[in-house]
């Protein structure tokens, strides 16, 4: 057998039956090292996997997998190209960092005994994100959303061992999750109701030149089903508290994937499924999708300013820049589809790395609250130098990812014909300024309380994994090859796939 034809597989297979082993594996012996070790060794294994399916795809085309050798539309099709072979590698690329980096934050927040139980759960829940994204058959996105969601409860819910509304977050996160699920399958319903096949490419083909109702409302359903599971306003109410109370290794997870994977979602039904020549497809964008990503943009950056929480600000901060997402994706132009797609890949990195610094003051100081910051940086230097920067990114300073997302947006907009629209990504960015602004003050400006105990750095093993995300912020902010030629490239397709 030859490995590499099996490459598109591997990223599912190998955490979903590895998962198992790790929870079987002793939590309170050596601290919990070997389900740490383990689960470590396979997520590089599958970055290794996904780096390979984006150089294959970006060098040779798309790659069709087909499971059990049925051929689609009969059988099960895993179709890779360059839009979701992006979000593979942001989703294994986080992980590979994130497992890493939990090892020190996880012994500190949740009940060691459940530390293989915690690394198993985090095994699934890639799993289900990859899943989602590398699979063609639609009816299989909602199965892999349901394992990434009920492994995401489980996590969230450890972080009871530190504060008990975590708790009451994931059972809210639970509540609207299932809502969420609910809709999207009753969405594919009324399409295979209409068409009689859940591969996607066949659907897009099945679908072509159709006005049923039926199709309308079938994507009516997915899109407030998948607009839930991603935090759209003004259904994003399960996030905060998520975010706030899950172990702050989760939260640098899910922030940096979860939502992520949902946008993509959306992106991948829009315009290979419905097709963005559909008939209702412009007034879906002008009068849904632009209206509801301008409110994000605006409302949740504006709560983000009155939070103490800096968890929680974090968390307002990803309602408003998954605004920025679909709003690129409302124009409903090949610019304006990549950068969404760049701004989704630059996003990760920033809240993966801003969410990591947090975890270090959480694991130092013991709170997430703003006024454990005061006086950061010179108690911590290196975390609050890697807040400043990726805070800077999430603002859109020149040199970094955020610069280049912000840049893409606004030219997406002038290109077509929404001077407006720029405007308002400009106006929306310095409520940023804002709220970043007040987090870099406390840790620069303004002196440790007096009583405040001696602290040190947070530990080499979350520091190096937390400073290569920080580079990357700066790195992809200067070298935008990878990420901006790509995007432009799935966007193109994507769009080529829409006519």
């Amino acid at each position: 057998m030859n490995i590499l034809a099996q490459l598109p597989v591997i990223p599912i297979i190998l955490p979903l039956v590895t998962a198992p082993l790790a929870m079987l594996m002793p939590s309170e012996k050596m601290g919990g090292r070997a389900p740490f070790v383990f689960a470590t060794f396979v997520v590089w294994a599958v970055f290794a996997a996904c780096a390979g399916l984006l150089h294959s795809v970006a060098t040779t085309g798309p790659i069709s997998y087909h499971l059990g050798d049925w051929a689609p539309p009969i059988g099960i099709e895993y179709r890779i190209d360059l839009a979701n072979a992006l979000v593979l590698t942001l989703v294994s690329g986080i992980a590979a960092l994130v497992f890493p980096f939990s090892y020190e934050s996880i012994r500190s927040e949740i009940d060691r005994r459940q530390i293989s139980y915690f690394y198993a759960a985090l095994l699934i829940c890639m799993t289900g994100l990859l899943g989602v994204t590398i699979t063609g058959d639609a009816f299989n996105v909602f199965v892999f959303l349901e394992i990434s969601s009920l492994s995401t409860y489980a996590l969230v819910a450890m972080g009871a061992d530190k504060d008990r509304r975590a708790l009451t977050a994931s059972f809210n996160y639970l509540v609207m999750g299932t809502i969420g699920a609910t809709f999207f399958v009753i969405g594919l319903g009324l399409l295979y109701q209409a068409t009689g096949t859940l591969n996607m490419a066949d659907l897009k083909i099945q679908l072509a030149g159709d006005k049923n109702r039926m199709v309308e409302a079938g994507f009516a359903f997915i899109v407030v089903g998948m607009g839930l599971k991603a935090a759209m306003f003004p259904m994003h109410l399960w996030m905060p508290n998520a975010y706030a109370y899950a172990p702050s290794a989760v939260s640098a997870f899910i922030a940096a994937t979860s939502t992520k994977v949902a946008v993509y979602v959306i992106i991948r039904f829009i315009y290979t499924v419905i097709g963005a020549d559909f008939s209702f497809a412009p007034a879906a964008f002008a009068w849904l999708i632009a209206p509801l990503a301008i409110a994000g943009m605006f409302f949740a950056s504006g709560v983000a300013i009155f939070q103490d929480d800096v968890k929680r600000m974090l968390a307002y901060s990803s309602v408003g820049q998954i605004g920025y997402m679909l709003f690129g994706v409302s124009f409903g132009t090949e610019p304006g589809l990549a950068a969404s797609l760049v701004h989704l890949f630059n996003h990760g990195l920033m809240k993966g790395a801003l969410f990591m610094a947090a975890a270090c003051v959480m694991l130092r100081v013991g709170s997430h609250n703003c006024s454990a910051y005061a006086g950061l940086a010179r108690r911590m230097p290196f975390t609050a130098g890697a807040f400043i920067v990726s805070g800077l990114s999430l603002i859109g300073v020149p040199l970094t990812v955020g610069f280049i997302s912000k840049w893409q947006l606004l030219a997406a907009a002038f290109d077509s014909g929404r001077a407006w629209a720029g405007f308002l990504i400009v106006a929306s960015s310095f409520l940023a300024v804002i709220y970043v602004g007040r987090v870099i003050e406390l840790m620069v400006l303004k002196p440790a309380p007096a009583d405040a105990p001696e602290i040190k750095e947070a530990p080499l093993s979350m520091l190096v994994p937390m400073l290569i995300l920080v580079a990357a912020n700066v790195y992809f902010g200067l070298h935008t090859e990878l990420t901006v030629d790509l995007s432009e490239r799935a966007a193109h397709a994507l769009m080529g796939a829409g006519r």
